[in-house]
Parts: C-alpha cells; structure tokens; sequence
C-alpha cells in the first residue's frame, strides 16, 4: 500500500489526523525525528481519535535511517520548489509520499537527495505559501490511492 512520510513533524494535530488518515486508506505512516511532540500530547490524540491503533505506523530516528528502510522505494518529495504537478505522476503500490515540517517545508537537501524519486507540488494559488500539512497529505494520498482503484476500500454499489 502507500507511504505517508512526515518528516521532523512538529504540530501535534496534524499528526493526529495523519493516523486517521493512515487507518482510513491503509497507508503506512513514517515519521522522522525529531518530532516536536511527544505522543501524550492532547491534540494528536484528539486529531487522530481512535484510530490510533488501526494505523500502521513507523517513527525513524533521522532520515538516513528511513532511507535505509526503504531501499528500492519510489520517493516522492512534496514542495512548493517545483513545477512538477503531484496529480500528474503515475503512483504504484508501496510508494512513499514525503512531506515536509510545519511551517517551513522539507529542507532543499532533502529535496536534492539522490533517492528523491521527483519533486512534486499540490497546485494553489500563486500568492499563498502552503497548504495545511494533513490537507495536502489527504490530496496526495487520495489521488495516489485513485489512481491504484481503491485497493481494500468498501465498494460503492
């Protein structure tokens, strides 16, 4: 299934609803530290209700470390720094969705690494800065997820 890849997060709630949204696609949520919480915060465990235990989820101690997790993987970097349309990629099982801190973005040696698969923006209005983190993770995983068919998702008769 997808990868949903948080890296250094540090809003608790976005995380929150990061777990939802891993347990409501059957993605597999990354975070890598440092993250900017602890997981006794209030606001991840009312952001992420009681999903917590039907997400899959895997905490790295540093990207090298994620890297290493995931050797073959296709890594798609979410920026702002680029041209690329997200909704324009060809998405397939098991690829890895990355996205950046709030409130600055993944760092541009991140973005640069030689394992980044491509850069890829979520289209917006050209004078606003980003999207919420949680929200662009949603975008990006449902269209992933379109793309595959909706693999293990209840059937609409």
């Amino acid at each position: 299934m997808l990868h949903i890849v948080f890296f250094e997060p540090r809003i608790p709630g976005n995380t929150g609803a990061a777990i939802r949204l891993a347990a409501c696609t059957g993605a597999t949520l990354h975070l890598i530290e440092p993250l900017g919480f602890d997981f006794s915060d209030a606001h991840l465990k009312r952001a992420g209700l009681d999903y917590h235990d039907l997400a899959s989820l895997v905490i790295h101690p540093n990207f090298e470390e994620f890297l290493t997790s995931a050797p073959d993987a296709r890594i798609f970097a979410f920026t702002g720094h680029t041209q690329n349309n997200f909704a324009e990629v060809s998405y397939q099982p098991n690829d890895y969705l990355l996205f950046g801190p709030e409130p600055t973005g993944l760092p541009a040696r991140v973005v640069a690494h030689e394992r980044i698969t491509a850069a890829v923006r979520i289209p917006m209005l050209p004078h606003l800065r980003s999207l919420n983190l949680a929200n662009a993770a949603s975008i990006a995983v449902y269209e992933a997820w379109r793309q595959l068919g909706y693999p293990g998702a209840a059937q609409f008769s």
